[in-house]
């Protein structure tokens, strides 16, 4: 088989910036990405993208209208393909069986039916959006439950691995492509198509072959075991400040043993993401449907002590403000789950802020690549806000940090954008009510120089000498 054609159903965070590198890599080959939001399509091809990734403007804008297109036309796209990824959303279900836990794949069944509507010959397709094992069975079922006389389907599996804020680092320079198909003829040959892809780029030996069910699940061990590693070292941030151990240098000392590795290992105030929770919460699930309770127990835990460390830094806050935080004024410096990206999914600034809007606090948010509108979405969604008219009132989005943190009581820092470690501090110091704090929940800043200045400093994982008595973080419910 030979792909000179490749359609890409879905224009988000990891459709866009997959396939702009396909395309970037492979010159040879037309690449189409499809979706149904108009206004993704016309910012996909417009001089502002609607994601940010470190890269990708330089590789979109050197191929798009040569070998890369972005359309909003999606049938043809889908009839001229050779291939066809699917990356398409599969948020957890809110409602109904699952609800909580499970994936809810109904955009996938959804571009599954439109691939056999529309498909007039033979084609790959293949599931690139986080699914839940045996997903791609389903995804067959119904391809072959409506397929056209003389147009076959083979159907893989090919997760992706971006790290978003290095998702383009990622793509030119993956540790591994996993690519999982049927185990007969057919499927190898499939697999063979869809490896020649990237081995325009990649190492054969980084290209790893398997069934379609392994593929699925490696992709939900993968993202479970990375969250494991987070909540255990956010687990003994805990008891690092109960005892005066520094979380920092515990980190350093586990992460030097060969056998774990010092990756993963940064204490904080909780993981966000797309991936994480979802996919932890589809391995849950996943585990109480094989009648695996314990199992299933187990990487609930995950996801409990992650909860725990939001609630746990908020109440810190809240303690240290003299128990009180109604209509005080808190500035909130970061609210992407993570530096280097616009994405605010699962992002623990929404947990912190969520926790303080309950006590009546006036939150002050500055973030230098989140929109206002997603701000606003993210704090008004109905799973974080049931008055969405009180968010409006108590919530400013400042698009300057020195104006956002003017005459309120604490500076919280909820993402490690780097700039922030280059304020000047004794300018927003100077400019803050007394006693001035520092919520250090990413563990980026200069503590000790920030204590010279004058502010009451408190991070997570150690416990810092200073003038004030310090009082360990208290979890309550």
């Amino acid at each position: 088989m030979s792909v000179k054609s490749i359609c890409c159903i879905g224009a988000g965070y990891v459709g866009g910036p997959t396939c702009s590198v396909i395309a970037y890599k492979c010159p040879d080959i037309k690449v189409t990405v499809v979706d149904l939001s108009k206004e993704r399509i016309s910012q996909w091809n417009s001089d502002v993208l609607p994601i940010f990734e470190p890269g990708l403007d330089d590789i979109v804008k050197s191929v798009r209208n040569k070998n890369l297109f972005f359309s909003t036309d999606i049938n043809p796209a889908i009839n001229d393909a050779d291939l066809i990824f699917i990356c398409v959303n599969t948020p957890t279900k809110s409602y109904g069986l699952g609800k909580g836990r499970a994936a809810d794949l109904k955009y996938i069944e959804s571009a599954a039916r439109m691939i056999a509507n529309v498909s007039a010959q033979s084609k790959i397709v293949v599931e690139k959006s986080t699914v839940p094992v045996k997903a791609a069975e389903s995804i067959s079922n119904i391809l072959r439950a409506n397929q056209k006389p003389g147009v076959k389907y083979q159907v893989l599996s090919n997760p992706e691995f971006l790290a978003e804020g290095t998702a383009v680092k990622d793509l030119l320079n993956p540790d591994r492509v996993l690519i999982g198909g049927e185990q007969n003829q057919e499927g190898q040959q499939a697999i063979a198509a869809l490896a020649s892809v990237y081995m325009h780029w990649v190492p054969k030996d980084n290209v790893i072959t398997m069934n379609t069910w392994s593929s699925e699940l490696s992709k939900l061990a993968a993202n479970a075991f990375l969250a494991q590693r987070i909540s255990s070292i956010n687990a003994m941030s805990a008891v690092c400040e109960y005892t005066g151990a520094d979380v920092s240098e515990v980190a350093h000392a586990v992460g030097m043993d060969s056998r774990i590795g010092n990756k993963f290992l940064k204490a904080s105030v909780g993981f966000g993401g797309s991936c994480f929770q979802k996919d932890v919460l589809n391995l849950v699930y996943l585990c109480e449907c094989l009648n695996l309770p314990e199992v299933a127990v187990y990487w609930q835990q995950v996801i409990n002590i992650n909860e725990y460390q939001r609630r746990r830094f908020a109440n810190r806050i809240i303690e240290c403000l003299f128990n009180t935080v109604t209509n005080k004024k808190i500035a909130i410096f970061g609210f992407a789950f993570k530096k280097d990206t616009g994405d605010t999914r699962e992002s623990a600034a929404i947990y912190v802020v969520k926790y303080l809007l309950e006590e009546g606090a006036q939150i002050r948010i500055y973030d230098p690549k989140v929109e206002t509108d997603q701000v606003f979405r993210e704090l008004t969604h109905p799973s974080i806000s049931d008055n969405p008219e009180k968010v409006r009132d108590l919530v400013t989005v400042c698009d300057d940090p020195y104006k956002a943190a003017e005459d309120t009581y604490a500076v919280v820092i909820c993402t490690e954008w780097d700039e922030f470690i280059r304020y000047d501090y004794k300018r927003l110091y100077d400019n803050m009510l007394k006693p001035a704090y520092v919520f250090d929940g990413r563990l980026i800043l200069d503590h000790q120089s920030l204590m010279d200045i004058g502010f009451h400093v408190e991070t997570i994982g150690k416990r810092l000498t200073r003038t004030n008595v310090h009082r360990p973080f208290v979890a309550s419910n």
